[in-house]
């Protein structure tokens, strides 16, 4: 039986995931957004915002 989540928790627990991930491997930025929608189920616009905010808050030195 699936789990009934608050709102936004999805997308809060694949911006976590996406952090750590990119602490962790040289992974490109998109490959590992890419993997986040698809792990956490995210639609489409939940997507597009999740490579944005990441696109946003990029680090320096960072891809």
């Amino acid at each position: 039986m699936a789990t009934i989540m608050p709102q936004g928790e999805l997308m809060r627990r694949a911006v976590k995931w996406v952090d750590a991930k990119r602490a962790e491997t040289n992974e490109p930025l998109a490959a590992l957004c890419e993997k986040a929608a698809v792990q956490f189920n995210l639609g489409p616009k939940d997507a597009a915002f999740l490579d944005g905010f990441f696109k946003e808050h990029k680090e320096p030195g960072r891809d």
